[in-house]
C-alpha cells in the first residue's frame, strides 16, 4: 500500500480501494465493492490480493471489516441480462462507478495485465482506447495495470500504455 500512504501523507483523504468479481467467468452478475479505511485502521496492514488468502482468512478478513467503526464499504451489482445488454467491461465499470460514487477516482486494471505483459504495443494501445471509449465521464479515472506490473513487460508496452493514456 505505498501508494495509499503516500497519499494519506500527502492529507488526500480518503483513499477508496474498489475491485470486482464476476468478471472472469463471464456468467451471473458482476459484483463491484468499495472500500475506504481510516488512515489508522489496524486491518489496513491485513488487507491483501483476496485471491491469495484462504477460503477462511479471506471470510475472517470479511468478518472483521464490515464490524469495523473505521471502515466504509459500498457494493454493487449488475445482472446478467444488463451486462448481456452493455457488455462486461461496460457493466465492470458501470458497477464500480455506483460503488464508490460519482465523486471518486477509479483505479483498476486497465489495461488487462496479460495484454500489458504479452501484447504488443500496438494491442495496449489499443486497448487503453477501447477502455477510455467506453466510459462517458474520464474525469477522475486513473488508468492502472492494477495489482502491480506484470513481470516481463516490455519498456515499449509501458511507453504504448501511458502514451494512449495521454491522449
Amino acid at each position: 500500500m505505498p501508494l495509499e500512504n503516500d497519499l494519506i501523507a500527502s492529507g488526500r483523504w480518503p483513499v477508496c480501494g474498489v475491485d470486482e468479481a464476476g468478471r472472469g467467468p463471464l456468467a451471473g452478475p458482476v459484483v463491484a465493492a468499495a472500500v475506504i479505511m481510516g488512515p489508522v485502521c489496524p486491518l489496513r496492514t491485513v488487507v491483501r490480493d483476496s485471491k491469495r488468502l484462504t477460503a477462511s482468512r479471506r471470510e475472517d478478513i470479511y468478518n472483521k471489516l464490515v464490524a469495523c467503526q473505521d471502515v466504509q464499504i459500498g457494493v454493487s451489482v449488475v445482472d446478467a441480462p444488463a451486462i448481456d445488454t452493455m457488455n462486461i467491461l461496460r457493466a465492470t465499470l458501470a458497477a464500480m462507478r455506483e460503488a464508490v460514487g460519482k465523486d471518486v477516482a477509479l483505479l483498476g486494471n486497465i489495461p488487462p495485465r496479460d495484454v500489458l505483459a504479452q501484447g504488443a504495443p500496438g494491442q495496449v494501445r489499443q486497448s487503453v482506447h477501447e477502455i477510455l471509449e467506453s466510459v462517458e465521464d474520464t474525469r477522475g479515472l486513473i488508468l492502472s495495470c492494477g495489482g502491480g506490473m506484470p513481470p516481463g513487460v516490455s519498456a515499449g508496452n509501458i511507453d504504448a500504455f501511458l502514451a494512449a493514456a495521454a491522449q
